[in-house]
């Protein structure tokens, strides 16, 4: 992505949809989009042409008038980027992030015993 620019929710969720569709146009995405989440078709095409100023997605062809795009950049890609943004808040502290995850509940003692049972077993089998 260019310069690490940030995403709005709203474009975030139009780019989930591309990753799970792959390529698509306009019209495809706004119609994979569910029932509740639904907008106007001007407003996903805009999110999507925001998203390709970003370097998000790409132009990939145009079929008739519609043109079709694909991500340009991949999930854990993105998830990479977005994690170590969020522990830059903390001061590049795994401890500090986890500690407040813990305070606000959005994590339990039981969710971090599964956590480190998982990063064990990974030591252990080497990957």
């Amino acid at each position: 992505m260019k310069k690490k620019q940030r995403l709005s929710k709203a474009e975030t969720r139009i780019l989930e949809r591309y990753w799970q569709l792959g390529t698509a146009s306009v019209r495809e995405i706004l119609d994979s989009l569910p029932e509740e989440e639904q907008v106007a078709y001007t407003t996903v095409q805009t999110l999507v042409y925001r998203l390709e100023q970003k370097g998000a997605l790409r132009k990939v062809k145009k079929i008739g008038n519609a043109q079709l795009f694909a991500p340009a950049i991949d999930q854990s890609e993105y998830r990479s980027g977005l994690v170590s943004d969020l522990l830059d808040l903390f001061g590049g502290s795994p401890r500090l992030l986890v500690s407040n995850l813990l305070e606000t509940g959005a994590i339990t003692l039981k969710d971090l015993k599964a956590l480190q049972t998982a990063a064990s077993g990974k030591r252990a089998g080497g990957g």
